[in-house]
C-alpha cells in the first residue's frame, strides 16, 4: 500500500488527536502542517517534527510530498477550505464534522460534490467506536428490526478552544450541529433509513451563562431532547446533557424491536476519570431478548494505546485505517458528503424546531442537497 503523507489543516485539540493516531498507522506520516495559532503550531510541530510548517492552505498544498489531507479546523472553515483545495489541488480528504454550519452553505456543497475528483470522507468517529460497531453488527438479530432507537450523551461542558470560537452558534452551527451531528449520523447508519421529521426542545440552562467574549455573551446550548421520525417507520431520540460529567458512561445507545433490546455503554475520556475511583470503566454491550428472558453482557475492551491516543474510545485510529484504504483506492468512502449533509441537516432542523416549538419536515427544507 502506498504511503500516506498527510497535510494537516488545523492542529488544535482534535487535530492533535489525529496526529497521535496517524503516528500509530502503518505506512503513514505527516508531511506538512498549517496551524495559525502559535501555541498549537508549536505543539503540533513537536508531535510531528519532520513535517513542514506552512503559513496557509495554499502553501501546504504546494508541498509536493503531501498526497492526502486532514481538515480539523474550526467548523465554519471546513467548507471554505474544501473549496480552496478543490481549486488548487484536489487530494483525498478526511474532513472533520460538521461538514458545513449554515443552510446557505448547501448550494456550495452541492457544487463541490459534483466537481471534486478525489475521495472526501467526513469524519464521524462515533461509527468506529468498538462497542458502537458491535451494536450495529448485532442489532438486526438482537431486535428483529429496530423500531425505537435512543442515544443518550451525558458529558462534560464544551472545552476551551483557540479564540473561544466554539462558544457561539454562528461559528459552530449550534450545539445540535456541532456536537450532535455525530449522533444524527449514527441514527441513519443504525436504522438504514432517512429521517422525515424532527422535533426538539433545547437551550442554554447551566453552562457558559456568564461568559462574554468580545462584548458578546456565549449562546451555545448545553442540553436538548430531539425526536426523529424515519421513512422506515422507526423513531429515534437523542438526549443530550452537557453538565453531567459525573456519569459512569458518557454515551449509552439502546435499540429495541419485537425480539428484544441491544445496548452499548461507552465511557468518556479516561483522562477525566478520577484516580480515586480506580481504573476507568470498560465499554460494554448488553443484549436483552424478550424470550427467553435474560440479559447477556459482554465487555468490549479497547487497546490501551488507542485509548491513550485520543478521547473517542479508539475510533479515530480505526477511522484512519479505513480512510487510508479509501485514499489508496482499496475501498469506497464509508461516510460520504451526502452523509455529512444529512447529519448537519438534521442538526439544523433540530435547532429550528427547538427555537420555534414546531416540528420540521425535512422534505420541505430549503437547503436540500441530496
Amino acid at each position: 500500500m502506498p504511503k500516506l503523507n498527510y497535510g494537516i489543516i488545523g492542529c488544535g485539540m482534535m487535530g492533535q488527536e489525529h496526529l497521535r493516531n496517524i503516528a500509530l498507522l502503518e505506512n503513514a506520516g505527516v508531511a506538512a502542517i498549517f496551524e495559525p495559532d502559535p501555541a498549537m503550531r508549536a505543539t503540533a510541530s513537536a508531535m510531528a517534527p519532520k513535517a513542514v510548517i506552512t503559513g496557509s492552505v495554499a502553501e501546504l498544498l504546494a508541498v509536493e510530498a503531501v498526497n492526502c489531507l486532514l481538515i480539523a479546523s474550526p467548523n465554519y472553515l471546513h467548507l471554505r477550505q474544501l473549496e480552496e483545495i478543490a481549486f488548487i489541488r484536489p487530494l483525498p480528504v478526511l474532513v472533520e464534522k460538521p461538514l458545513f454550519t449554515a443552510p446557505e452553505d448547501a448550494p456550495r456543497l452541492a457544487a463541490l460534490r459534483v466537481a471534486y475528483p478525489a475521495p472526501i470522507w467526513v469524519a464521524m468517529e462515533y461509527r468506529y467506536m468498538p462497542p458502537v460497531a458491535r451494536l450495529v453488527e448485532e442489532a438486526e438479530a438482537a431486535t428483529g428490526g429496530i423500531r425505537m432507537l435512543t442515544i443518550r450523551e451525558h458529558r462534560f461542558p464544551f472545552l476551551e478552544k483557540v479564540g473561544d470560537w466554539n462558544r457561539f452558534n454562528s461559528n459552530t452551527g449550534g450545539t445540535l450541529v456541532e456536537k450532535c451531528c455525530h449522533f444524527f449520523d449514527l441514527m441513519r447508519h443504525i436504522l438504514k433509513s432517512d429521517p422525515v421529521r424532527v422535533m426538539a426542545s433545547g437551550g442554554q440552562d447551566v453552562n457558559h451563562l456568564e461568559e462574554v467574549y468580545g462584548g458578546e455573551h456565549s449562546d451555545i446550548w448545553d442540553n436538548a431532547y430531539v425526536i426523529v421520525d424515519f421513512a422506515s417507520g422507526a423513531r429515534a431520540m437523542l438526549e443530550l446533557c452537557m453538565f453531567a460529567e459525573g456519569s459512569r458512561y458518557q454515551e449509552e445507545i439502546s435499540a429495541v424491536g419485537p425480539l428484544g433490546k441491544i445496548e452499548c455503554h461507552v465511557p468518556g475520556p479516561g483522562r477525566f476519570w478520577p484516580d480515586h475511583l480506580g481504573a476507568p470503566p470498560v465499554a460494554r454491550v448488553v443484549v436483552s431478548p424478550r424470550d427467553p428472558k435474560g440479559p447477556k453482557m459482554v465487555e468490549i475492551p479497547v487497546d490501551p494505546q488507542l485509548l491513550a491516543a485520543g478521547d473517542h474510545n479508539g475510533s479515530t485510529f480505526y477511522q484512519h485505517q479505513r480512510f487510508q484504504r479509501a485514499a489508496n483506492g482499496g475501498q469506497s468512502v464509508e461516510v460520504s458528503l451526502d452523509d455529512g449533509w444529512w447529519a448537519v441537516a438534521m442538526g439544523l432542523a433540530a435547532q429550528q424546531s427547538a427555537a420555534t416549538g414546531k416540528a420540521v419536515d425535512l422534505s420541505a427544507v430549503s437547503y436540500r442537497v441530496v
